[in-house]
């Protein structure tokens, strides 16, 4: 099949670049010494006038230590300039803009990518990937965000390629496969980059795809090594086999392990101290865990790799045997709590894990929703659930097509969702965009086929209060206590980030970003967007300001998926547009001085 690749931006730029199978750079090549390095990326949590990372720095703690604007001058916050995505692709924003060299770096539904004047928003160039007839996402034709290395900036695409252009043109340098799109893989994460390294996984769980992490050389993009998610396949390290993940039919009959789901769909951090990256990894394929008894690792788990060898260190599962589509993608964020190296999760199950980051030791773990129906609590010596029996009926035991129905709390889309927490060292706090709901859940009869849904399962989506379903949650992770919360009426969708200004900022589907006080849960300051804010907010510091950025634009799993949630939320309109903000000027002059 031919593709064409439209990148736009000066006249030279304006051009069609036509292949068999691939796209070609005209001027290419390889990213050059200069430009970002593993240095300035392993520094980026410290940096200020850059954000090189998404999850600003490779622990994605969303702490930002700028501080001009804060909970004193917060009430001066006013838009600088905004852009729009355009054209008739208005779905889910849910990218975190980067910033380097003066430029923003964004991505948005459809596997489009812009870079932009980060002090006007003119637009420099964009990139429109060219996709195939019979994508498979699941939950919307969003993307979250990019990597930067050298003079490259680098994306994931919905049909399952990874692409690298040139920072200053916006042409193709380089375009791989991750998978393919025609098994239902694709890819929607933003890229990590590692000790040169561009780390990836893969989205397709409801397709009976196999997940993996990949680690390919960030400048030409060949893979170096690629570790399989589902225990039973093989590993690769520079070409060669490299180890079968776990041990074939451990805890996977038969040959359900062929089609295990587990995809990695949501991006990794990564900790320089032990280093280790560390991916969540998704539901077991098909939903309906019946037809795969065991715990069917390493599904539902945060897995810590070594990096330099492509090999698990460790691993721990947060759901064995998966009967709810919990996942376990949830990032896992690396801090130091008294003294100790340790990492802490908020998962779909409605757990809030912290565990030492070095061996995967659970240290605690407390729910952060009011209500879940499926585990009691985690025994903290096994590290396993204490299930309370809430799984829904075998189909095979039943006397229709469908197995018997249960209600669950939390519902699939989870207690926290893909939507990433931030946490705060002048806090020590965590914030967690929460949801309260449930769901009917049933078990249908199923079988694989290549590139058909693999779930067995039905489900339909119920609100637990009348008054809420959104809650932003400051979690003490010493003691797993919520210490203040924030109500919404709607699903918390968006990203979380936090400064040393004492500020929280996050946004909600009824169209507001927020800034609440870091330590009180006050709301300080709301600006009304104009769409569901489902982004990831960013900050940096230009000729001595400080600009906050977010994306909007309504869409993700919620009105997809959300059953008689997405009822509630119908009516929110869709839209694309970044937003940057900084103090007025009179604001601006009380904070230097």
């Amino acid at each position: 099949m031919m593709k064409a690749i439209s990148v736009r931006g000066t006249v030279a730029s304006r051009i069609s670049l036509w292949c068999a199978g691939t796209v070609l750079a005209l001027g290419g090549g390889v990213a050059s010494a200069a430009g970002v390095t593993d240095a300035m990326i392993k520094n980026d949590a410290v940096t200020t006038d850059q954000v090189l990372t998404v999850g600003l720095g490779l622990h994605g703690q969303r702490h930002s230590p700028l501080k001009t604007i804060n909970a004193g001058n917060i009430g001066d916050l006013v838009p600088a300039w905004t852009f729009s995505f355009g054209g008739e692709k208005q779905r889910g924003q849910e990218t975190q803009p980067l910033i380097y060299d003066g430029k923003m770096f964004i991505t948005g539904s459809y596997s489009r990518l812009w870079a932009l004047d980060a002090k006007t928003g003119k637009m420099l160039w964009d990139y429109q990937h060219r996709l195939p007839d019979g994508i498979m996402p699941c939950c919307d034709v969003i993307n979250r965000g990019a990597a930067l290395f050298g003079d490259l900036v680098i994306f994931g695409t919905l049909d399952a390629r990874l692409v690298a252009l040139n920072q200053d043109t916006g042409k193709v340098v380089w375009n791989e496969k991750l998978g393919d799109y025609k098994a239902g893989y694709s890819y929607t994460a933003a890229p990590l980059i590692v000790d040169g390294l561009v780390i990836t996984g893969v989205s397709g769980g409801e397709f009976g795809i196999v997940g993996k992490v990949d680690a390919r050389d960030a400048a030409t993009g060949k893979l170096v090594w690629s570790r399989p998610t589902v225990e039973g396949h093989m590993g690769t390290f520079k070409g060669k086999d490299n180890g079968i993940t776990g041990k074939t039919n451990a805890s996977w009959p038969g040959d359900m392990w062929k089609y295990g789901g587990a995809a990695t769909w949501l991006g990794c951090t990564y900790a320089d101290d032990v280093g280790l990256v560390y991916c969540g990894t998704g539901n077991p394929a098909p939903w309906n865990a019946h037809l795969r008894p065991g715990d069917n690792l390493y599904s539902t788990s945060t897995v810590a790799i070594d990096v330099k060898t492509g090999k698990i260190r460790w691993s721990y599962q947060s759901t064995p045997n998966d009967h709810w589509d919990f996942d376990g993608v949830n990032e896992f964020i690396p801090f130091d709590m008294d003294g100790k190296k340790v990492g802490a999760k908020a998962d779909r199950n409605g757990f809030f894990y912290v565990i030492d980051r070095a061996n995967g030791k659970l240290i605690n773990a407390s729910p952060f929703v009011t209500r879940q129906t499926w585990a009691s609590g985690v025994d903290l010596k096994t590290g396993r659930p204490i299930e309370s029996g809430n799984r829904p009926g075998d189909p095979s035991q039943a006397s229709g097509e469908k197995g018997e129905s249960v209600f669950s709390a939390p519902s699939f889309l989870g207690g926290k969702n893909w939507m990433p927490m931030a946490y705060s060292p002048d806090t020590g706090y965590f914030y967690v965009p929460a949801n309260e709901w449930g769901m009917d859940i049933w078990n249908e009869p199923i079988t694989y086929k290549k590139g058909a849904a693999y779930l067995g399962a039905g489900f339909n989506i119920k609100p637990l209060y009348e008054d809420y379903i959104g809650a932003l949650r400051a979690i003490d992770p010493r003691t797993g206590k919520i210490v203040w919360e924030a109500k919404n009426d709607a699903p918390l969708w968006g990203g979380v980030m936090t400064t040393a200004g004492d500020l929280v900022f996050t946004g909600t589907p009824e169209g507001y970003f927020k800034a609440f006080d870091a330590r009180t849960g006050k709301e300080l300051w709301k600006f009304q967007t104009g769409s569901g804010v489902v982004g990831q907010p960013a900050t940096w510091e230009q000729d001595g300001v400080q600009y906050i950025a977010i994306a909007s634009g309504w869409g993700g799993a919620v009105p997809l998926w959300g059953g008689d949630v997405a009822k509630k939320v119908k009516d929110i309109s869709q839209g694309g547009m970044m937003w940057v903000f900084r103090l007025h000027e009179s604001g601006a002059d009380v904070a230097k001085n």
